[in-house]
């Protein structure tokens, strides 16, 4: 390994200059990133968003036309946007905590904070890591409470729940296209929704909220050709690495986890030339998910026999797009050896979030501090290995013969 040799930690897609190609008929792009995710879901609504947590939060709105009730129920394991997105509708929060050895909601908690709040206006189903929640109980109890369900699908583009793709299961659905998500365009989201109905009153949303912001789309699209120059092992190290290092030293581990977010997200519209540049990926999607699971099926095939170790697997009815293997240690003292070593190889270890959702301090005023003891403990046993295209058979190889030898 080169000294500043650095894989990315999610199986972002790297662009090509190809990828670029698409910007030079913008006059006939018509709404080709919609038209994209409509086919592949084989759904008849879709819409562009600037984020995925915008997509949240424009689904968020439009749930406060339709009902009156006020409280969203979110797992304790989930990214800091979700809590802000909906404070910032104006909505109230719930937490729920996780099982103790994957990322579902601990079932009975759930149905215990249905039966008991008439508030509930939806709860946010979260396929973390790829993987499918068991959506079918989720559903559920939604079901018997008259709650809607929502998808995110923010890691999980083209996981598959019982023969159904992930974003057309719940009453809504949003994806991230965020860098080292996959199909990037270095920011951006899509919402979907189960229902023409709900299409309407999104469309109406939209119109309302989202305007215009010219100067930070020409940002972003310089941005986005930064992403393609850096997004490579040999220069990844210097926008990634360098600034987790700097912040580890300054003791700051959320803004090290890169997860200091701000409630003032921006809302505005994605431009053509971005969404030309997604579509230019669009064709990738199914073998670059093929690669990421032939890596984590490698993983699984030689560490499942490891004592102390548990790894996160999709459910014998799931098709997990896996951009990135969980593993759960029985010990954090052994999690943070592998996390020190492994992080100093640059082979893209990594973790899923830096807490539980109630622990993180900017959020205090916001989440209710809620029973997330399942959430913590896997915080503190949690470590992700990356399926990133970059990653070679003897970096593979080398990555479990580290974790063997420990």
């Amino acid at each position: 390994m080169s000294m500043f040799r650095e894989i990315p930690p999610t199986a972002g897609f790297p662009l090509h200059g190809k990828d670029f190609l698409p910007i030079f008929r913008i006059r006939n792009h018509g709404k080709c990133m919609e038209d994209d995710f409509k086919e592949y879901l084989n759904v008849s609504y879709a819409r562009v968003a600037y984020s995925g947590t915008a997509a949240f939060y424009l689904i968020l709105e439009s749930l406060k036309k339709i009902s009156s009730k006020h409280t969203v129920v979110i797992p304790s394991y989930i990214c800091p946007l979700i809590p802000l997105a909906i404070k910032r509708a104006g909505l109230g929060i719930e937490v729920c905590d996780i099982k103790k050895d994957d990322f579902n909601f601990n079932l009975q908690s759930l149905e215990d904070i249905c039966s008991k709040n008439s508030d509930i206006l939806a709860v946010v189903a979260v396929h973390l890591t790829g993987i499918p929640v068991d959506f079918d109980a989720l559903e559920n109890i939604a079901k018997k409470h008259g709650i809607f369900t929502i998808e995110d699908c923010a890691q999980s583009l083209g996981a598959m729940y019982k023969g159904k793709l992930v974003g057309t299961l719940g009453d809504f659905s949003f994806f991230s296209l965020c860098r080292g998500k996959g199909i990037t365009t270095y920011e951006g989201g899509i919402i979907v929704a189960g229902r023409q109905e709900y299409a309407a009153v999104i469309d109406s949303t939209i119109e309302q909220i989202v305007k215009n912001d010219f100067l930070s789309e020409g940002i972003l699209t310089l941005l986005l050709f930064g992403y393609w120059i850096f997004y490579r092992p040999l220069l990844f190290w210097f926008v990634f690495r360098l600034p987790q290092i700097f912040w580890n030293w300054r003791g700051d581990k959320i803004k090290a986890a890169m997860e200091d977010f701000d409630i003032d997200f921006p809302t505005h519209r994605m431009s053509a030339i971005r969404q030309l540049i997604g579509h230019g990926q669009f064709h990738r999607l199914e073998k670059e998910i093929d690669k990421q699971r032939q890596k984590a099926a490698f993983y699984m095939s030689r560490l499942k026999k490891i004592k102390g170790i548990k790894i996160i697997k999709e459910h014998l009815d799931s098709r997990a797009t896996y951009p990135f293997v969980t593993l759960i240690f029985d010990n954090p003292d052994k999690r943070e050896r592998a996390l020190k070593i492994l992080g100093n190889t640059g082979f893209g270890a990594s973790i899923v979030y830096a807490m539980a959702i109630a622990d993180y301090g900017y959020l205090k005023h916001i989440v209710p501090d809620r029973n997330c003891s399942n959430a913590r403990y896997i915080t503190d046993r949690a470590l992700t290995l990356s399926t990133s295209t970059f990653l070679k058979d003897r970096d593979l190889n080398s990555i479990v013969n580290i974790i063997e030898n420990l």
